[in-house]
């Protein structure tokens, strides 16, 4: 997506790559963690949109050519609720998705609230 000499600086920058569908589900993604984690600062880490509590890494997201993706940035958090998360492809730490079936509002904000009790938030 992002060339390596335009590296984005803000999820603003790493949204404005996108194509309109993952922009827009990444979008919604970002006011739910936003909600669920008033506190946290966005940043770019590991070249994906990400938020940080406390200095800590807290959640990250992106979207690759075939999907978008949500990071809960702890591996036991996508297997502690996995059976929740049986419409969609999951993977050590990931919870891949596609821009037209994002990811339940209500399951975002669990999975947030879950890693600001890890972070000691």
């Amino acid at each position: 997506m992002h060339s390596a000499k335009t590296k984005p600086k803000t999820i603003d920058e790493y949204l404005a790559a996108l194509s309109d569908d993952k922009r827009a589900a990444l979008e919604k993604l970002r006011k739910t963690i936003r909600a669920a984690a008033p506190k946290a600062e966005e940043c770019i880490s590991y070249g994906l949109a990400a938020f940080r509590l406390n200095g800590r890494p807290l959640v990250a997201f992106g979207a690759s050519a075939n999907h978008c993706a949500f990071h809960p940035m702890n591996s036991t958090r996508v297997e502690a609720c996995q059976d929740e998360l049986e419409n969609f492809e999951t993977s050590k730490g990931t919870i891949r998705f596609q821009a037209d079936n994002p990811l339940p509002a209500a399951r975002v904000r669990k999975l947030v609230k879950a890693r600001i009790a890890e972070n000691g938030g």
